[in-house]
């Protein structure tokens, strides 16, 4: 059977129509709008030939109710973060707290990448960096603005500095000029914080995806595979354990 797999981040929406029974990342169609364009996607998914629809939703009640409008009469099942799920255990203190994205991302790169001791980065609005262990426990992470956010800050709280944006080269550790000194700054920061959660937790494996991670890898001073899709890939080894 056919399931619509969707993933409702804080600046876009991301989906995939998958064969439940196909391996985790192969998708039949995908997509993603911004959620300005999101009505765009009514006519998409109604030609769709998918019986039921998953969805992980961290973009607040609104969102929601958008997306069950624009889903229609199949059934949708709200992923939500539990003790344990598709082979991995939420190590969380309290395991419902743990963003459903980021247990659907852990899943997904672990179904992904079974077996290895993980670091996984993902640079969105905010930039999240979890651990997972070679045997499948989601041990936690970190939380820290996105590069975006990062060089807005300044910007909004700092007078004299405006607001930066990244080029196509990366710049200079030590920059010569106010704009390339504040990507600088927070490029290092981002991939500073990477680079100490993979030798805290010994990770076989880093993994990075999101939209800042182009600009966030080159920076990078340790091997990793940038992924795309986590979320839906975590939704996708999810399904079959779900009455979807």
């Amino acid at each position: 059977m056919n399931i619509l797999l969707v993933d409702a981040g804080n600046t876009r929406v991301k989906w995939a129509l998958a064969d439940a029974a196909a391996p985790t990342g192969q998708w039949l169609a995908h997509g993603a709008v911004l959620h300005a364009k999101l009505a765009t996607l009514a006519n998409t998914w109604r030609a769709l030939d998918a019986g039921s629809a998953l969805v992980s939703n961290v973009a607040g009640p609104d969102m929601r109710a958008q997306l069950t409008e624009l889903l229609g009469p199949r059934p949708v099942t709200w992923f939500a973060s539990q003790a344990r799920l598709a082979g991995v255990t939420n190590g969380y203190r309290n395991p419902l707290q743990l963003g459903c994205d980021r247990f659907a991302a852990a899943i997904g790169a672990r179904a992904l990448d079974p077996g290895q001791a993980l670091v996984i980065a993902t640079c969105g609005t905010a930039t999240t960096i979890d651990a997972v262990s070679a045997d499948g426990v989601f041990i936690g992470g970190m939380i820290l603005p996105g590069l975006a956010l990062m060089a807005g800050s300044l910007a909004k709280n700092t007078a004299q500095l405006p607001q930066a944006t990244p080029g196509a080269a990366l710049p200079s550790t030590f920059a010569d000029n106010t704009n390339d000194a504040i990507v600088s700054g927070c490029i290092n920061a981002q991939a500073g914080a990477i680079e100490r959660a993979v030798a805290a937790h010994g990770a076989g494996r880093c993994i990075v995806s999101g939209g800042a991670a182009a600009y966030i890898v080159p920076a990078l001073r340790i091997p990793c595979i940038v992924r795309e899709n986590l979320v839906l890939a975590g939704l996708h080894a999810a399904a079959g354990e779900f009455a979807c």
